[in-house]
């Protein structure tokens, strides 16, 4: 996941090396990805599309701003576990993690 979340020379991910390193990470945590399959392969084009347009692999569900520092902060997966959307509803911002329901 280290190199996935790196801003590498030139390198791109696409989507299934994306959607690879967005299942390895989520099995390590709380959440998995939403069981949703096409709505997970929507999301994981839009990650896919931030990093071609803007560099790095933003949400695909949040603006950035422009500030560097602070756009750093909605790079996914991004830090929805303080959000009002995840305590509330059990999901990120755009519903890519989930809440596990095995553990």
């Amino acid at each position: 996941m280290q190199g996935f979340l790196e801003k590498g020379e030139g390198k791109t991910f696409n989507q299934s090396e994306v959607l690879e390193a967005l299942e390895e990470f989520a099995s390590k945590q709380e959440f998995v990805l939403n069981p949703e399959k096409d709505r997970v392969a929507l999301l994981v084009k839009g990650v896919v599309e931030n990093e071609k347009n803007h560099g790095l692999k933003y949400c695909p569900c949040r603006m950035t701003m422009g500030n560097f520092e602070e756009d750093l902060l909605l790079v996914c997966p991004c830090n929805f576990r303080v959000q009002k959307t995840w305590i509330e509803k059990g999901e990120c911002w755009c519903g890519l993690f989930v809440k596990r329901t095995d553990a």
